[in-house]
Parts: C-alpha cells; structure tokens; sequence
C-alpha cells in the first residue's frame, strides 16, 4: 500500500489547484420591502375587472395606482388573507399578462416590473419623473378544470375573490389604503356582495369606495339565476341570503326551511346580545359544478352547497352546518380575533396560536345554535357528538403531537393530502376544540348550579359594543380573563392542560359532566349510515381501522390499528373476503362471524396492491363497534339545557 504523509497531501492538493475553488458566502441581502406605515394613501386606487369572458374563464382587470413621487414603486399581491389560515391562497401561477405603464390608461410609457428575488408576491417598478398614476393590466387565469384549482367562473355563476384581482401598494397599512372597484358582468346576470354599489349603468356596477383591508374581505357573487331572501323581517341591521344556483329551481327555498336559517340569525342575536355589522350577506352558490367554500367575512360569507341542499334541511340527514358556522364567525373570528391574525397587511404572517377560540369556539356555537334553530333535532346532535368523541379518542397521534400544535397545521401541511392522519394529526382544533368548549360550559353550569354557563361567556367577549364593526383583538389572557368573569376558576390550567398534553385520551370530561358516557356497540347511528352513504364508503374505523370505498379501494387505515398491523396502507384495494368477491356488507358479516362464540376463524383478504397480490389475515373478534352516547344513571342532563332540549333526569335503578 503507497502511503502519503498528510503534508505531502496537502501540499499536492494546493498544488492541483483545489484551494482555489470559490467558498460559500452568505447571499447578498436583497433589499427590504417597504414596511407598513399607518398613514394616509396619497390617492384613491381604480380597480375595472371584466368578468364577462364565460367560455374561458379569464378575468381581465384594469387597475390604476396614484404615485406621489418618482423612484421604486411596490405592488403586492395578498399572501396571508383572514379565514384561511395560511399563506399562499392567491395563487400566483393564474396571475398572467401584467403590463404596467406610466400614466393613466392611455399612457404610452411601458414600466419594467421586476418581481422580488425574496417575496415573489412583489413586484418592483421604477416610476418616472413628473409621473402621478400608473396603470397596471393583468388577468387572473381561474381554473377551468378541478385539476386546476378550484371552480370560481362557470357559464351560469361566478365568485370574485378580490385578493385575486387586485394589487396593492407596499408601504401603507391596507385600511389606510381606499379603493374604489368598477365590474362589468355578463348581460343581464345579477350579483350580490358586502360592498356599497354606487350606480350600476346596464352590465356595469360601480361600488362605493372604501378600505382595501374592506374589500378584499367583502367578495362577491354573481349569476344568470339569482334570488334573494331577507333573513332578519322587521329587523333594523338586514340579513340577506342570496343565491345563485346552475338550475333556476334551486333558488326556491320554503317557508318551513327559511324559517329554520332565520332562526339561526334570532339565536345568534339572543345568544351574543347584538351584532357587528351594519349589513349581512350570505353568498350561497348551489352548484355541483363551482368548487364547494365556506369562508367568513366580516359582513358576509361565501357558501357552496350542493344542488338539493335546501330540500332536505328540515330534519333529515345531516352535513348543515355550513351556514351558521360561517355566519358565526362575524363575531368570532371576524369582530373578535386573536391578536396574532389582526395585522397591517395581507403579506404579514399571522401566527395561528389561538385558533382553538376562533375555529374550535365556532364549532362548539355552530352546533349550539343549529340544535336550538331546529336545524338538527336533540338525538341527532347525540349521534354527532359520539363520533368526534370517539375519533379523537382513539387517535393514535395523541401519543406525541398536543391539540395546540394542529392549529400551525394550514401553514405546515397547506391542506395537503397525508399518507397516514390519523398518526400525523391535521387541523384538530375545530372538532377537539370544541370539545373544550364543551367541557368549560358543562363546568360553568356544575358549579353554579345552572345559573351561569358559556352563554354569559359567549355575550360579555363577542357581544360587547353592539354595532361596531372594528375589529377587537384579545390574547390568551383576554380569555381567561372573559371565563373568569363569568366564574371564577383556574381557567389557565384547565386551558393549558388540554391543549398542551399527550398521551391521554380525547377531553371527554364535560361529556361526563353532563351525564353522558362514550359507548360502542355493533349498530350504526344514523349519522355513520348518512356518512357512509354520501361517501360511498364502509366506515370500520372503530373495528378494523379501515375506511374502504365501495369498489374496495382503502381510503384510510388507522396507525396501528388491525389494519395498519396487516400491513395495509390508503390505496390498496381489497379483492376478496373470505374467499369470495369484496362487497363491504359481506365483510361486515365476515367480522360479525368471527364475533360468534368459540369462532377462533380469521378473517381472511386478498388485497391487491398495485401489479401485486397478496392475502393478509386478520386474527380480529370483537364485532362491530360504532360509537354512540349512552346516559349515566342518577345524572342531571346538562346536554339538553345547552343545546335547547328538555331537562329529564334519568332517575337510578
């Protein structure tokens, strides 16, 4: 073996000229945005889109921006918007075709945009000289297919969602920053939005100027079939509800189902003491071919509903809780936000920390107020409540990740797809946060003997100030101190505990409290049959970890559960059971035999994997298992109190 000493080597080394080779450096600084000040925007922004361009789905916008001096000019295209809890929802990849020129819309001078080597929702520009406006053009490409995004403009409808069609200046606060937006919609189509119209001249509206923080949270929606219902009668602060639909026969609502929504808004009002809005507008697109929302705004809400939807509220089946969820969050979330969403630009990262108020307190009011509007009836509330329960009770995921680090899940996942959720956790703090919600309520109501409950809450931190729309952020203090105004307790720790632990079950004390317990038999709930039916799925979560498509397909397999044991994973899809063709009631009967006594036969499948095959046994016999709520004896009721139902003890044995 040749042998070279280490200064040989080195010497050699300098020699082949490898020390010459460039070492890394820090990357030059690009300069900073101009960071935002609360002063007056010199000027007031004209924004024209044109959205009549139905075959191709193009949104065409003129917009023109008054400068008060030469030099670097920055636009912005919103990056974190209220309500969606992450970046990025403006998508820059369907913002197309930006020219930007000196002057007004006739200016000759075409201006070089260059976008931010850092922030690429900035665009520089140079401005003249003896320049007072710029006029920037531009499109926003909406999908034309789901694949690529989703659906906003279709031949019958439409939704503008301004953060898509405008730009902003940097440097200015956007409520410092006034806009006045001009729309030329297809002949003869109607449209409704938060926004004040100014005139409206054939297919052209012009609206009201007001705040750009104003408008972007007031979108609007448009249709060649429209209605409008008032949802408030007699009221002195309106409520509308305006639908557009695909079929004209859609828009009729009855009396009985309008009653039920108008409830919605009496027992919002009953329940916070007053409202923070000098309008309100339900946007409600009932379409299968626009892509399904449900997004709060300040003054209004944006709603995709499937065709039908108002045909079967009074009722039946389930999936409501669209409309009053959105409509509650002008108070929570909207009105009252916590302070780390209340920023001085849409391109200010917002810090999610308390979303288990804004989303979780929102679910807990949503399925308050639909039980006592009478959208949902009392059982079927108890059937909901068992699932979430029982979900979030067997989520292997508690072992490690605490509820407090879902709500950073938008900015961590976007939403996306996950290989295994139920050991990655997702945004758990809408459903568990309700059951927070819960678990304080039926605490407040114990303890004071039903003298005071969250209600008090819910009046003294949203309600408060009746008629303004100001938005009032708080903190984690903020709401301590809200609960211990109501009654006085160690509300710090009972909040921190459930939101920072793991390793323990799902909060189900304040089931407990009000006199329920969490069981399981071999009967589904109407709720799993309404779910398995609009899915299409045979839901096994509670038994064999499986959630399994029709055609055999594995949607979902619980992280360590029998399934995940087996070796299976989301995507398989399951050929046989027992020997013959997949059929989910034949595997269901499968793992009811294998529940008989002194029956020690697996189950047996053939999966298919890809090109592969494989058979995979499952040595299971407990049955069936489907959650529902079951009454402990001798207990008072606190669930019917809170949701608007009669109080009847169950008396003991």
């Amino acid at each position: 073996m040749l042998k070279v000493s280490g200064l040989a080597l080195v010497m050699a080394l300098m020699a082949s000229g490898i020390n010459a080779q460039a070492l890394p450096v820090p990357a030059a600084e690009t300069p900073a945005l101009p960071a935002p000040q609360d002063i007056d925007y010199p000027g007031v922004i004209r924004l024209h889109v044109d959205a009549t361009d139905l075959d191709r789905h193009i949104i065409a916008m003129r917009e023109i921006i008054p400068v008060s001096k030469a030099g670097r000019l920055t636009l912005l295209v919103p990056k974190w918007l209220p309500g969606h809890h992450s970046p990025g929802d403006s998508d820059l990849t369907k913002i197309a075709g930006l020219h930007i020129r000196a002057g007004g819309p006739n200016g000759q001078q075409e201006l070089k945009w260059r976008r931010d080597d850092v922030d690429m929702y900035a665009f520089h520009v140079e401005v003249p000289e003896g320049v007072s406006e710029v006029t920037a053009d531009f499109q926003y490409l909406s999908p034309v297919q789901e694949r690529d995004g989703v659906i906003v403009h279709t031949r019958n409808m439409l939704t503008l969602q301004w953060e898509n069609e405008s730009l902003y200046p940097a440097g200015y606060y956007t409520r410092r920053i006034p806009i006045q937006v001009s729309l030329t919609l297809p002949k003869d189509w109607h449209f409704a939005t938060a926004l004040e119209t100014d005139k409206r001249e054939a297919d052209v509206v012009t609206f009201k100027p007001i705040s750009y923080d104003n408008f972007v949270d007031s979108p609007l929606i448009a249709g060649r079939y429209f209605r409008r219902y008032d949802m408030a009668p007699g009221a002195k602060t309106p409520v509308w509800m305006n639908l557009v639909a695909d079929d004209p026969k859609e828009l009729t609502v009855s009396d009985d189902v309008l009653k039920i929504h108008r409830k919605v808004v009496q027992e919002a009002y009953k329940l916070f003491g007053g409202q923070h809005y000098d309008h309100y507008d339900w946007l409600v697109a009932v379409s299968d071919e626009m892509g399904g929302i449900g997004l709060e705004h300040h003054r209004s809400s944006e709603i995709g509903i499937e065709p039908g939807y108002f045909a079967n509220v009074a009722g039946k089946g389930f999936g409501r809780n669209i409309i009053a969820h959105e409509y509650i969050h002008s108070w929570d979330g909207k009105y009252r936000r916590p302070a780390g969403q209340f920023t001085s630009t849409f391109n200010e990262p917002m810090r999610n920390e308390l979303l288990w108020v804004y989303e979780g307190g929102t679910t807990y009011w949503t399925d308050v107020l639909e039980n006592r509007a009478g959208l949902y009836n009392f059982d079927q509330r108890l059937q909901m409540l068992a699932v979430t329960a029982a979900s979030y009770d067997i989520l292997p995921a508690r072992q490690w990740r605490d509820l407090q680090d879902t709500t950073y899940d938008p900015i961590i996942s976007n939403r996306g797809p996950k290989s295994w959720p139920t050991w990655q956790r997702s945004e758990d703090y809408y459903a568990e946060g309700g059951l927070i919600w819960l678990d304080a309520d039926t605490l407040i109501r114990d303890k004071t003997g039903g003298k005071r409950s969250l209600d008090d809450f819910a009046r003294g931190f949203w309600g408060a100030h009746n008629g303004s729309y100001l938005p009032a952020p708080y903190n984690f203090e903020d709401v301590v101190k809200a609960l211990n105004d109501v009654y006085p307790y160690d509300w710090a720790s009972f909040l921190n505990t459930r939101l920072n632990r793991t390793g323990t079950g799902a909060p189900l004390d304040g089931l407990a409290r009000a006199g329920y317990k969490l069981v399981y038999n071999d009967t589904p709930s109407d709720f799993i049959k309404s779910n398995e039916s609009k899915r299409g799925s045979v839901g096994l979560g509670y038994s064999l970890g499986l959630s399994i498509g029709r055609d055999g397909t594995l949607r979902d397999v619980l992280w360590d559960g029998p399934g995940f044991k087996a070796g299976l994973t989301a995507g398989m899809k399951v050929i046989a059971v027992n020997g013959r063709a997949f059929d989910g009631g034949r595997l269901k009967d499968a793992i009811v035999a294998a529940h008989t006594p002194g029956n020690s036969d697996k189950i047996e499948m053939m999966v298919q994997d890809g090109e592969y095959f494989r058979s995979v046994s499952f040595d299971y016999h407990d049955g069936l298992r489907y959650p529902h709520l079951e009454r402990i004896e001798g207990t008072k009721d606190l669930l019917k109190p809170i949701y608007g139902a009669e109080d009847k003890p169950v008396k003991g044995k």
